[in-house]
C-alpha cells in the first residue's frame, strides 16, 4: 500500500485559504514520515473562529511559502499514490479552489475518503468524526494539528486495511464497497459509497 494521507487547515471561511498541511507518507502499508508545511493565504485574512479552532495566526504563516510553492514541491511525489482524507470532500474543495484562485492546473491523483471507509468498516461506533474513530480505534493523537490529523487519517485506513484482508487501496476501496474519487487537470469526481445503516 502506497498513499499519502493529508489534512489542511484553513485561515478563514473560505475554501481558498489554506494555512496550514499536513501530509503523512505511507509505503507499503507503514506510515513512514509525517511532515507539516505553513501557507500564507490570499490575502493573510484569519477569522477568529478558526484560530480559535486550530491556533495558527498570521504570526505563525507570515514568512511562509503561498500555495503554488507548496503545491509544486508537493505534487511530484503525489505520482502513483491515492490520497485519504478524513472527509476528502473538504480537503479535495481546498486544493481545487485554492488552484482556481491562482489559476492552476489541478493535480491528478485519486483519492479515498477515510470518514464513507470508517462508515463502512465500524458501522456501530457512535460517531465517524475522526476524534472518535480514533478513541475506538485506540489512535493517540492532537486534533485540529494538521499533521497530527493526516497521521491519525493514515492510521484510520490501516486498521481499515487489516479488518478487510485488503493489500492496497484499490482493493481496500473494493472490499468497502467505495468508489475511488478522482481529481484531474480537467475536473474532479467524488469519492463515493452506499453507507450503511447503523445496527443501533
Amino acid at each position: 500500500m502506497h498513499a499519502v494521507a493529508i489534512d489542511f487547515e484553513t485561515a478563514n471561511e473560505q475554501r481558498a485559504s489554506p494555512c496550514s498541511i499536513g501530509l503523512a507518507w505511507i509505503n507499503d502499508g507503514v506510515i513512514e514520515s509525517v511532515e507539516h508545511h505553513y501557507i500564507r493565504p490570499p490575502g493573510m485574512r484569519f477569522a477568529g473562529f478558526n484560530i480559535a479552532f486550530h491556533g495558527i495566526g498570521p504570526e505563525q504563516v507570515e514568512d511562509a511559502e503561498e500555495f503554488p510553492a507548496v503545491l509544486a514541491a508537493i505534487a511530484p511525489r503525489l505520482e502513483g499514490r491515492t490520497v485519504l482524507a478524513h472527509n476528502a470532500a473538504f480537503d479535495v474543495s481546498v486544493i481545487r479552489n485554492t488552484c482556481d484562485h491562482y489559476g492552476l492546473a489541478y493535480p491528478e491523483f485519486d483519492y479515498l475518503c477515510t470518514v464513507k471507509l470508517a462508515q463502512i468498516s465500524w458501522p456501530d461506533f457512535t460517531s465517524h468524526k475522526l476524534n472518535n474513530v480514533c478513541a475506538e480505534l485506540g489512535v493517540a493523537f492532537r486534533h485540529h494539528d494538521a499533521a497530527e490529523d493526516a497521521f491519525a487519517c493514515a492510521s484510520v485506513a490501516l486498521a481499515a486495511l487489516q479488518l478487510h484482508q485488503a493489500t492496497c487501496v484499490a482493493s481496500l476501496a473494493e472490499a468497502a464497497g467505495i468508489s475511488l474519487g478522482r481529481l484531474n487537470a480537467v475536473g474532479y469526481s467524488p469519492c463515493s459509497s452506499a453507507r450503511p445503516k447503523r445496527t443501533r
